[in-house]
């Protein structure tokens, strides 16, 4: 059976630290409230005159040499991200000229948080028919530039960053074996940012009114996301005939510490069993699951034939899981 392996992944984040201490001379909060509701203590935060693209080709690079192929070799490039280089053309354009992946497909995707997961999902299905045999799924936001930093209940929670994976075809039983995303429209008004598209078109009231950042309902986004990032984890398990005590690691997307624990508590895994790296980067959206894969490789967590869970959500609302065997 062909299945489709990570063959290799890599992580670029920026080097300035922004700690929650620092948030609190610039907003009304405090470390420990921050701490408590989020699990956060300091995030990171893309140096100026640097873009999106930037961070997603550095991270690039180190997934391919980790795979041990020429990013000339790579057949599609698929993107994950909110934030993109500008409107068009897409991030994924400039990756694909930044690498040398000049024979590649190039494309983004928007699903936020969930976006790294949809990416595998199509990068799987390209591999399976055999339309690709490697490509590059990247997962990638620069969120500091469309917060509202005055914004006490959403700047202390993003951050910025990158990781990327190489996906090969392969022969065997390790790989990719199933992948599931699901989308609920009618949460949209949850988590958005309202203007800058053709709905609400750029002007100088969508400025003065900060439409052009990030806006969240926090306690509608935690419901929506403990019970679905749960029940995506269940289908991924049931799909393949796995116990949830059978899971080696658990990757979940890093948004808040009191979801990831919710989800731990309701698949009754041990909260030992996920990889956190949230306290570090607070949630980078699209790069979340690909900074901590990678993380979790470097520090020897992951090995072969492992079993892995992959489980996120995010605007749109959109979610999804995927279960990996290594």
């Amino acid at each position: 059976m062909t299945r489709t392996r990570i063959a290799g992944t890599g992580r670029a984040l920026p080097s300035r630290v922004v700690t929650n201490h620092d948030l609190e001379r610039t907003v009304d909060t405090s470390d420990a409230w921050i701490r408590e509701r989020t699990g956060i203590v300091e995030r990171r935060v893309l140096e100026e005159g640097r873009s999106t693209s930037d961070l997603a080709a550095e991270a690039s690079l180190k997934a391919c040499q980790a795979a041990g192929i020429d990013p000339g070799e790579i057949d599609c490039v698929i993107l994950g991200t909110v934030t993109p280089d500008m409107p068009m053309p897409a991030c994924a354009v400039f990756v694909q000229q930044k690498i040398g992946a000049l024979r590649a497909a190039a494309f983004d995707i928007s699903a936020a948080c969930a976006g790294f997961i949809y990416g595998l999902s199509i990068a799987d299905s390209f591999i399976r028919t055999g339309q690709f045999k490697k490509v590059l799924v990247i997962g990638v936001e620069v969120l500091s530039r469309i917060l509202n930093w005055q914004d006490r209940n959403t700047c202390v929670l993003f951050g910025d960053g990158a990781g990327a994976a190489v996906l090969l075809g392969e022969e065997g039983e390790r790989g990719i074996l199933s992948t599931h995303i699901f989308t609920d429209g009618s949460a949209w008004q949850e988590l958005n940012i309202p203007a800058g598209g053709t709905r609400c078109p750029t002007t100088q009231h969508t400025v003065a009114e900060k439409m052009h950042y990030v806006r969240m309902n926090g306690r509608e986004i935690y419901k929506l996301a403990l019970k679905n990032i749960t029940r995506a984890s269940q289908i991924a398990l049931e799909h393949n005939g796995f116990s949830a005590q059978q899971v080696d690691w658990v990757i979940a997307h890093q948004a808040n510490l009191r979801i990831i624990e919710g989800v731990a508590d309701r698949l009754t895994v041990p909260l030992s069993r996920f990889h956190l790296n949230i306290q570090k980067y607070g949630n980078t959206s699209s790069a979340s699951i690909p900074i901590a894969l990678d993380e979790a490789i470097e520090l020897g967590k992951v090995q072969p034939g492992h079993l892995l869970l992959f489980c996120a959500l995010g605007a749109g609302v959109s979610w999804g899981s995927a279960l990996v065997r290594w």
